[in-house]
């Protein structure tokens, strides 16, 4: 098998199978994370996808060459490698993953002790350009090594155990949800937190399918909400709840069937740790910011902000201690879930507070939404993105700019992030307002007659 290091992103792997990712590559990664990291001990696992288990065993295998042991997870999401790494105090975790990617793709999400995740600044790099350049691996034990045991574990019984941590269920009430796991992974593991809960489950595409039958399990994909809106109509739900193939991260639509952007639920959360803890670190990427700030200034938190992407995220809120961090691309990360991100966690606090407040998700948004209008992500395929940020950079050049992450430019009523994208050949943009949904819908249309480009 031809390998190569084009798979190899900012902060994963993840490729078009078998031409980009493949068993040989995978067993080049073990025989590297082996040596690399001096790892005793290696989660594995793979979420629903059809080149899972055969990617699975060559990792396997080149770990165990590589004198390592692994314990083997099974079929899951990427927050139970994670979980199971820092659970287990393994010197690492791998899962076989390519995220909301389309069905023909794969790839691997790394982290090291602890759960750290193993990024281009980390390793990853190098791990790649060793995997591509080497020019012969030989398919057996390193000399002076011992072949790794392997093991088969479930993990799913401490998993659920420590989810349950997040809430008290003591104060939650009957409620109607609509659940819809796209036939990703998340199906498995609503059934066990069923058992402790007292919601009323009504669920759809809830059997794992890396055919993926109802199509790609990303519910930011403007048509694939629709599925999960209309049983949330039709039922009077009082909550809906979709996730992506390797569920960290979850989508939340409130009880009129609205989707609700990723961007409020992070300004939520927000409050609810803030009450926790009074006077703790928030932090948010800068694609959207002007909700969660005001909510922090209000409440007193710290506010850090870092830039986007889940490797950069989990540093920084390592580094700055915080509590909570949130992307409104619906990634949430917790301090007590080895600072990595879960698609679990959030519904489960944001029906707690629910039951608390005794209002509805529509109530608890609603508010916040009208005060910060946002365009939502819009993607573009460009051809030339430094020039595009460049004519940005010059055309807006009386704003306030900041280059944490792309671009940001501030005004004193709108403001605007575009990037390229980490994972796909895509620009990004986000656009926000002080309660003036025309001037939002006014600025949107200018910025993409700047950028140009085709509709992603």
């Amino acid at each position: 098998m031809q390998v190569t290091n084009k798979a190899f992103k900012a902060y994963d792997v993840r490729g078009v199978y078998p031409t980009e990712v493949n068993e040989e590559m995978a067993y080049r990664m073990g025989r590297i994370f082996s040596a690399m990291f001096a790892a005793e001990t290696v989660v594995v696992g793979h979420d629903i996808r059809l080149s899972g288990r055969a990617l699975v065993d060559a990792l396997t295998e080149g770990l165990r060459h590589g004198g390592t042991r692994v314990i083997d997870i099974g079929q899951c999401g990427t927050e139970m490698i994670y979980f199971a790494t820092a659970h287990l105090k393994a010197d690492g975790g791998i899962m076989v993953t390519a995220s909301h990617n389309p069905k023909e793709y794969n790839g691997m999400k790394l982290v090291r002790r602890d759960a750290r995740p193993v990024s281009s600044d980390t390793g990853l790099k190098e791990i790649g350009e060793m995997v591509a350049t080497t020019k012969e691996f030989v398919h057996k034990v390193v000399a002076g090594k011992t072949m790794g045991a392997l093991e088969h574990m479930d993990i799913m019984p401490a998993y659920i155990e420590h989810l349950l941590t997040y809430v008290d269920t003591s104060v939650l009430k009957p409620m109607k949800i609509v659940a819809n796991p796209g036939n990703g992974g998340a199906g498995p593991i609503l059934k066990e937190l069923a058992k402790h809960l007292p919601f009323e489950f009504i669920t759809l595409n809830e059997t794992p399918d890396g055919t993926f039958p109802n199509g790609v399990p990303n519910p930011l994909l403007l048509p694939n909400r629709e599925a999960t809106a209309k049983v949330v109509r039709e039922s009077g739900a009082d909550l809906g709840i979709a996730w992506d193939g390797d569920f960290d991260r979850c989508f939340l639509f409130d009880e009129k069937a609205d989707f609700i952007e990723g961007y409020y639920i992070v300004g939520l959360l927000a409050e609810v740790f803030l009450h926790k803890e009074p006077g703790a670190k928030i932090m948010f990427d800068p694609r959207l910011t002007w909700n969660t700030e005001a909510i922090l200034q209000r409440d007193g938190g710290v506010p850090v902000r870092c830039k986007s992407g889940h490797a950069f995220m989990k540093e920084c809120m390592r580094n700055n201690d915080v509590l909570y961090g949130g992307e409104m691309s619906a990634h949430h990360y917790f301090r007590d879930f080895s600072c990595c991100d879960s698609g679990m966690i959030p519904w489960l606090l944001v029906t707690e507070l629910m039951c608390r407040s005794g209002k509805k998700l529509s109530e608890l948004v609603g508010e916040r939404v009208a005060m910060y209008p946002c365009s939502g992500e819009i993607n573009r395929k460009v051809a030339d993105s430094a020039a595009v940020l460049a004519e940005l950079g010059k055309k807006y050049a009386d704003g306030e700019q900041d280059h944490l992450d792309g671009l940001s430019v501030a005004y004193d009523n709108w403001r605007f992030n575009v990037r390229v994208s980490n994972t796909e050949p895509v620009m990004r943009l986000n656009v926000e307002t002080k309660s003036d949904k025309e001037l939002l819908a006014a600025k949107t249309a200018e910025l993409l007659e700047v950028i140009g480009g085709e509709e992603a």
